[in-house]
C-alpha cells in the first residue's frame, strides 16, 4: 500500500482527490485540512509527518486570491513560498516524494506559443512571484519532487469561474467577460487523476511539468460554453482587459505546453469542452 498525504482537503482540488479515493484502492490516503496541517507551522508539519509514514505528499495548499495578494504580500509569501519550503524540508527528512501544484502565473504572458517547462519565468504580480519562490525552494531542497503547473482551475467544488458564471446567469440579464486573455481551463478532477497516475506508476522522472486541458481560448469563450451547456439565456458581451481593471496584472497569454506530461503518462489530454461537460454534469 502506498501512503499519500493530501494537504488542504477543504479546497476544490482537495475535494477532487477525495472524490477519486475508491478508484485507487492501492493508495492509502490521509487528508488534512489547513487547520489540521498548517504548512506555515514547522512544528505542526513535524508532528503530522512523525505520526505517519508517507510515501507521497500532495500539496494543494496555496494562497490563491490573486488580487488580494497584492496587498497581503506577507501572507501570500508565508503560504506559497515558505509553506512550500517547510513541506520540502519535511519531505527530505522523512523520505517522502513531494508533488506540488503551481501555476501559469509564473509567466508574464508575452509568449506567442505555449510555454514549455524550461521557459523563462517572469511573474507579473505577488501571487505569481510567491508561487515561483515556492517552486525554487522545493527544487533547491529536494531531488524527489514533481511540480505541476496548471491554469484556470475549476470544478464542481469550491469557488471558481464555472460556479461564478452559473450564479451570475441566475442573477443578471447581461454580463461582460474578458476576451483578450488566452489560456486553457483545467478541470481540477483531471489534474487530480494525473497526479494519482504519477503515483501509481511510481515515476521517478522528477521535475517540473505542465498540465491543462487541451485547447487555447479566452475567458469569454469559456463563459460562452458554460452558458451553452447550462442552457442559460444571459446576454454575454466580449470586453477587453482594460475595461475590467484589477489590482493584479494577468498574463495575456498563458497556454501551457503539456507534451512532457502526456509522454510520461502515455495519455491524451482531454479537450476543455469535454471536461467542462463532465464537470457540469457532476454539479
Amino acid at each position: 500500500m502506498i501512503n499519500v498525504l493530501v494537504t488542504a482537503k477543504d479546497g476544490q482540488l482537495g475535494h477532487c482527490f477525495q472524490s477519486l479515493v475508491l478508484k485507487y484502492p492501492n493508495l492509502q490516503f490521509i487528508f488534512k485540512s489547513s487547520s489540521e496541517l498548517d504548512i506555515t507551522n514547522k512544528t505542526n508539519i513535524e508532528d503530522v509527518f512523525s505520526a505517519h509514514s508517507f510515501d507521497y505528499c500532495i500539496n494543494c495548499a496555496a494562497y490563491t486570491a490573486v488580487d488580494k495578494a497584492e496587498e497581503a504580500v506577507e501572507l501570500a509569501d508565508k503560504v506559497n513560498h515558505l509553506g512550500a519550503q517547510n513541506l520540502a524540508e519535511a519531505c527530505k527528512k522523512f523520505d517522502t516524494t513531494l508533488i506540488h501544484i503551481s501555476t501559469d502565473f509564473v509567466f508574464d504572458g508575452k509568449s506567442k506559443v505555449p510555454y514549455l517547462e524550461n521557459d523563462v519565468t517572469n511573474p507579473l504580480g505577488v501571487y505569481g512571484e510567491t508561487k515561483l519562490k515556492g517552486e525554487q525552494a522545493i527544487s533547491k531542497e529536494l531531488q524527489q519532487y514533481f511540480i505541476i503547473r496548471t491554469s484556470w482551475l475549476y470544478s464542481e467544488f469550491g469557488n471558481n469561474f464555472l460556479k461564478t458564471m452559473l450564479r451570475l446567469a441566475n442573477e443578471l440579464d447581461e454580463i461582460g467577460v474578458v476576451g483578450d486573455q488566452i489560456g486553457s481551463p483545467t478541470y481540477a478532477k483531471d489534474l487530480a487523476e494525473v497526479v494519482l497516475q504519477i503515483i501509481e506508476i511510481k515515476s521517478i522522472a522528477y521535475g517540473i511539468y505542465h498540465f491543462s486541458n487541451e485547447g487555447g481560448i479566452s475567458w469569454y469563450d469559456f463563459a460562452k460554453e458554460i452558458f451553452k451547456v447550462s442552457n442559460s439565456d444571459i446576454k454575454l458581451n466580449r470586453i477587453v482587459t482594460t475595461d475590467y481593471p484589477t489590482p493584479a496584472m494577468r498574463p495575456k497569454y498563458s497556454l501551457l505546453n503539456t507534451e512532457k506530461i502526456s509522454e510520461l503518462l502515455a495519455i491524451k489530454m482531454s479537450n476543455w469542452k469535454d471536461s467542462l461537460a463532465r464537470a457540469y454534469s457532476n454539479l
